[in-house]
């Protein structure tokens, strides 16, 4: 069995884990000192929430251009530039508060802005940890991105509720301004393996590209679904927790931040255990049991005492990690190489986004109905999620499938190659089928229509001949020349061309391509 920690054996690795968890202690400290800025002067439950759904916000509306930046153009000045903005508009917030300035609006507006920065290098930050571990690696790895985020909310929040009631909100501001230089230097220090210009996608292309890999790609599918069907109701003990603190628990920032860094406990724990779990329960049952798990934490923050509460808040720290650590790999290794970043942008997006909207709907539900029935109704909607996962589970082959890619040459003398933007490309193969085996292709070739739409093509359909009915034609169109040559050669991964093996091993004899553009080129 892996080590949980072998990718902290590699050097980079271990620099930029610790500069992504100094930025994620920053982070929970500018929460906790936001979050409690405004429970002392608003008291407003829906207000309070708000501060998650302003630092969320940015992933559900930048994250998809967030990917394309990351797989069209260099990550590590993507990652250098976002974390420098982040730290100008942390900088002006701590100037802001110091001064006396601060009210809720603008508190809203500066954290919204650091969200933005942290939303436009996250999908480079996911998209670059196989550029430092090896495969075997990338389990363990993703669970330490786990563990910078979580043990970040043990520290974070423990740390800052003392220093808000010590120095005040500026003052943790302030801190996270620093832990955002932090950041930037230790990616400037990273020297990324170049990457050749004429390989990059244009913007529009790479939007588009990444939306259809998307659409057909039902794995990746399901886990962007079991991922908001967790988050969503799992946001209100994130965005209430501050609100029941304030109320029946009778707690101070310093007791908000210890609520918060057991949860953080819990996942640091999860993060020693979850490699032994994995071994005895498949993915889909601790999917399942973390949902009911974090059901029970949520449930306590509404009418439990604060020890009964801190105890359960610890195994439900041990459920977050469960689901993302588990999510965050099956992402990592489904989607390939090209779509990596644009894919990883995309769960994101689902992730924050549930924890965005989810903030602002429990929120107004706890100033409707009061936090504690709202915590309840949320916790029941967690149940629920977990049981879910015995008709919505993630589907079999997720996270192991062959992901190498190994282009194809094609029959083409070079002179007669056409131009790089000329299509759109008309493709037609041509099969010859044994009658007996007809039903058999024709069921092949639905799954080799997925292969063409992920890697490429925006139309595709499958045609027999009304006088000869052994005779198929697969046609299928790409948008440029372009297009296609980075559909064969770089796009179309080991497990793709092994469906599309299947499929032309069906026929009588070897398929025939012809490649068409309009007549006008």
């Amino acid at each position: 069995m892996e080590s949980p920690w072998a990718p902290l054996r590699r050097r980079m690795f271990l620099i930029l884990w610790l500069a992504q968890l100094g930025s994620n202690i920053g982070t929970w400290m500018q929460t906790v000192g936001a979050q409690w800025f405004l429970v002392e002067t608003s008291r407003n439950a829906a207000l309070v929430s708000l501060v998650q759904t302003a630092n969320l916000a940015p992933s559900l509306l930048l994250g998809l251009i967030a990917g394309v930046l990351a797989d069209a153009f260099n990550r590590r000045r993507l990652i250098l530039g976002a974390n420098i903005f982040a730290a100008g508009a942390a900088t002006t917030l701590t100037v802001v508060a110091t001064l006396g300035l601060l009210n809720p609006d603008s508190l809203l507006l500066y954290t919204f802005l650091i969200g933005c920065g942290v939303a436009l290098s996250s999908p480079a930050w996911q998209a670059i940890i196989p550029e430092l571990v090896p495969s075997s690696e990338i389990r363990a790895a993703s669970a330490l991105g786990s563990v910078a985020v979580n043990s970040a909310r043990a520290v974070g929040p423990a740390v800052a509720g003392v220093l808000v009631a010590l120095a005040g909100p500026a003052f943790v501001f302030g801190l996270n301004a620093l832990s955002f230089m932090g950041t930037a230097v230790a990616i400037y220090s990273w020297r990324a393996p170049k990457q050749n210009p004429a390989d990059r996608e244009h913007m529009g292309e790479a939007l588009a590209a990444g939306i259809r890999y998307i659409r057909a790609a039902p794995r990746v599918r399901r886990i962007l679904l079991r991922s908001g069907l967790f988050i969503f109701p799992a946001s209100a003990v994130y965005a209430l927790l501050p609100v029941a603190v304030n109320g029946h628990l009778g707690l101070g920032s310093a007791g908000y931040g210890l609520l918060l860094g057991a949860l953080g406990a819990g996942a640091v724990l999860g993060v020693v255990l979850l490699p032994r779990l994995r071994t005895v329960l498949p993915d889909n049952a601790l999917l399942g049991g973390s949902a009911i798990v974090f059901a029970a934490g949520a449930f306590a923050c509404g009418y439990l005492p604060a020890a009964a509460v801190a105890a359960l808040l610890v195994p439900a720290g041990f459920a977050w990690i469960c689901t993302f650590s588990t999510l965050n790999a099956a992402m990592q290794l489904t989607l390939p190489e090209w779509v990596r970043a644009r894919g990883l942008s995309v769960y994101l997006m689902v992730a924050s986004g549930s924890q965005a909207v989810g903030a602002v709907f429990w929120g107004s539900g706890a100033t409707g109905a009061g936090y504690a029935p709202t915590l309840a109704f949320a916790a029941v909607v967690l149940v629920l999620a977990g049981a879910s996962v015995l008709v919505l589970p993630l589907l079999p082959g997720t996270g192991r499938l062959d992901r190498s890619v190994a282009g194809t040459e094609l029959d083409l003398p070079a002179g007669e190659q056409p131009r790089p933007d000329a299509g759109p490309v008309t493709v037609l193969v041509a099969y010859e089928v044994s009658p007996e085996l007809v039903d058999e292709f024709v069921n092949a070739m639905h799954r080799v229509r997925l292969t063409r739409m992920r890697t490429g093509a925006t139309d595709w359909e499958l045609v027999h001949s009304v006088t000869d009915r052994d005779q198929f034609r697969e046609i299928y169109d790409v948008p440029t020349w372009r297009e296609y040559l980075r559909q064969e050669q770089t796009r179309t991964t080991g497990e793709d061309r092994r469906i599309i093996q299947r499929a032309w091993d069906l026929a009588e004899a070897e398929p025939q391509v012809r490649w068409f553009l309009p007549a006008s080129a």
